[in-house]
């Protein structure tokens, strides 16, 4: 319980805990499906609040979605969160980038591609990528 006070967890996540600290105990998955029952653990809260705390700080659908699965989180719950249009995650890209290199037009390909390397780390689509430094030119 002292775990999922400070945040929410995937099921994964808290399974992977509790293997750590017991690692012998056959107490770990009933425990886990007692506190799914109770509501205490749930995934598609999980979800939700792990989206918009990534979403706050500049990440792209595809890390965010990598992230996701890397915690144990189903592609059709994935795919139910990060249904969003391409405007809202466009709109996203542009602060990050504004917000590591400023808010001027990027004039040279050297900055471009520099962008561009942030921008992909970051976990934004290619082709988004390459409309906003590209094809406004």
């Amino acid at each position: 319980m002292r775990l999922l006070v400070h945040r929410e967890h995937s099921r994964l996540e808290l399974r992977r805990k509790l293997q750590s600290r017991f690692p012998d105990s056959a107490e770990i998955e009933p425990a886990l499906d007692g506190l799914e029952e109770r509501g205490y653990l749930n995934e598609e809260r999980f979800v939700a609040e792990y989206l918009a705390s990534r979403k706050r700080k500049g990440y792209g659908p595809l890390r965010i979605k990598a992230e996701l699965r890397e915690r144990g989180i189903g592609k059709e719950l994935i795919a139910r969160h990060l249904m969003e249009d391409d405007a809202e995650w466009y709109r996203l890209m542009q602060a990050a980038a504004d917000a590591k290199f400023g808010v001027s037009s990027v004039i040279c390909r050297k900055i471009q591609q520099k962008v561009a390397r942030f921008l992909e780390y970051r976990g934004f689509p290619t082709s988004m990528i390459r409309r906003y430094l590209w094809d406004d030119e």
